[in-house]
């Protein structure tokens, strides 16, 4: 097998993803395939920190606008990120993955609390770091903390496995002639306001000079792809 172009990766997956086709909650099945295709990228030898978000369980924003006080509900969707982590750690563990969640809330009976060395530690020993509870404050996405966490143990790139296959300029689902970009510069995504990532963190990422890559995680050998070098998705840089 080729080896990973990259020591250190971070992988953000949006909580959606693991909800596949029935659009809410945990899909087993989708769950052993990303578990799967993460295997394979980690046997490469590159070490992988995972951020997961928590969209298909709670999404603290939507609540946010229906009424709900915004902190509360942003504490919620770090618990629902947690639910994740440990879905996500289950299903690696399976696949004899060896597998740490560490939590920026504190919960000891179920997680490691954040601590970056320690984290820095678990990596070098090849094990994969699930980090959850975001950034452990309110009136962040799951964006911020994967910038965050990506810089804080040094990883080399920000890979984000979405539901589309790279960045366009306008919505592809509702625009047939929406174009994608192969490359893009970090001022043009916030000039043109494109939902790749919220704002704090391509700020964190373009002041850091930390590229960004968005793939679909959908297609089965695509985090191999991207560890790999290949020419997949969308770089912003």
């Amino acid at each position: 097998m080729t080896k990973s172009i990259y020591k250190r990766i971070l992988l953000k997956l949006s909580g959606e993803a693991l909800a596949g086709s029935q659009g809410t909650g945990i899909s087993t099945s989708t769950l052993k395939q990303i578990a799967q295709d993460i295997k394979v990228a980690h046997a490469t030898g590159v070490e992988i920190g995972l951020v997961i978000g928590g969209g298909n369980i709670f999404r603290g924003v939507a609540a946010s606008a229906e009424g709900m006080d915004r902190a509360s509900s942003d504490y919620m969707g770090m618990l629902a990120t947690c639910i994740n982590a440990l879905a996500l750690q289950d299903a690696l563990e399976k696949e004899n993955v060896p597998t740490r969640v560490q939590s920026a809330i504190e919960m000891a009976e179920i997680a490691e609390p954040y601590i970056r060395r320690r984290a820095i530690r678990h990596l070098e020993k090849g094990r994969i770091v699930i980090f959850g509870a975001g950034t452990g404050n309110p009136f962040f996405t799951t964006d911020t903390p994967a910038a965050l966490r990506a810089m804080e143990i040094n990883a080399q790139v920000l890979m984000k496995a979405t539901k589309v296959d790279g960045i366009y300029d306008k919505d592809p689902v509702k625009f047939k002639d929406a174009k994608k970009y192969d490359k893009i510069s970090y001022m043009e995504v916030l000039k043109q306001g494109l939902q790749v990532m919220d704002s704090t963190a391509i700020s964190l990422c373009m002041d850091n000079k930390l590229p960004i890559m968005t793939f679909d995680l959908a297609k089965p050998g695509n985090i191999l792809k991207a560890v790999q070098g290949d020419s997949i998705g969308t770089t912003v840089y």
